[in-house]
């Protein structure tokens, strides 16, 4: 299966930000993808009031992203975010295209390096894998990816390869912490990764986390197989399920816990 990981830098108007979307999914398309992934916030970047733009799964945005999936045979997964009752938001990404319809709630909110996200989000609960072309897909935001038995979880749900969009925060370090995560994660549950951030906005909106680009892929042994840098950009990579099946055979560490 090709995937697509669209690496854009959302603005703070969710029609801009749908143009992305669909230019980014008619590049991936003509690219021969299957599934196009993009970041975490997709529908509009941190760092302004979320609670206005929220819209549930059957609102405008979203049904534009579900039409755009549709006109070019693909499954789009991109971050948005969806109404509460507590007034607060989800942060969601997305699923849509072919039969597919659905969101996933980030479970782990950023509150960590002075950013407080659970103060405006609230969290998901369950975490959420799809079937495409017969090969199950795990979905993952941002923050979960320093929770490795969210990863197990979803590879004990069949997931082959964990499709995770994120907004990283940028700051001493911390591009060698989202390459570093990438990897660990795929060899903790010996699992493709794919991992699309925001690109680097390349101007300083204050604490919100808006992206430092290198979207990285990492295949069940934890080896790069594609990244991008810091700049708006296009990686499509190849995967499989036997890549899958051959880690899980030579390094069992999913058959061999204990706890």
């Amino acid at each position: 299966m090709r995937i697509a990981l669209s690496q854009i830098s959302s603005t703070t108007d969710p029609a801009e930000n749908l143009d992305l979307v669909r230019d980014g999914v008619r590049r991936a398309a003509a690219d021969g993808a299957r599934v196009v992934l993009f970041p975490e916030a997709t529908q509009c970047r941190f760092g302004v009031s979320l609670k206005p733009i929220a819209e549930p799964l059957d609102g405008p945005w979203a049904t534009a992203v579900r039409a755009i999936a549709v006109e070019h045979g693909v499954v789009v997964v991109a971050g948005m975010f969806t109404p509460t009752e507590d007034g607060r938001v989800t942060n969601t990404l997305l699923v849509t295209g072919a039969d597919l319809h659905l969101g996933y709630d980030k479970i782990h909110l950023f509150d960590a390096f002075g950013f407080q996200e659970s103060s405006t989000v609230a969290p998901g609960a369950k975490p959420v894998t799809i079937e495409v072309d017969g090969l199950t897909l795990g979905i993952a935001t941002c923050y979960d990816i320093r929770f490795p038995e969210l990863f197990r979880a979803l590879a004990d749900q069949g997931a082959s390869a964990v499709l995770l969009g994120a907004s990283w925060g940028a700051g001493p370090g911390k591009v060698e912490q989202w390459e570093l995560l990438v990897r660990a994660r795929a060899l903790d549950c010996t699992s493709w990764v794919l991992a699309c951030g925001q690109a680097d906005p390349g101007v300083d909106l204050g604490t919100a986390p808006t992206g430092v680009g290198h979207s990285t892929v990492a295949d069940p042994l934890g080896n790069v197989v594609g990244s991008l840098g810091a700049q708006p950009d296009l990686l499509v990579v190849e995967i499989d399920a036997e890549a899958v099946e051959s880690a899980r055979r030579t390094l069992p560490v999913l058959a061999n816990r204990r706890l």
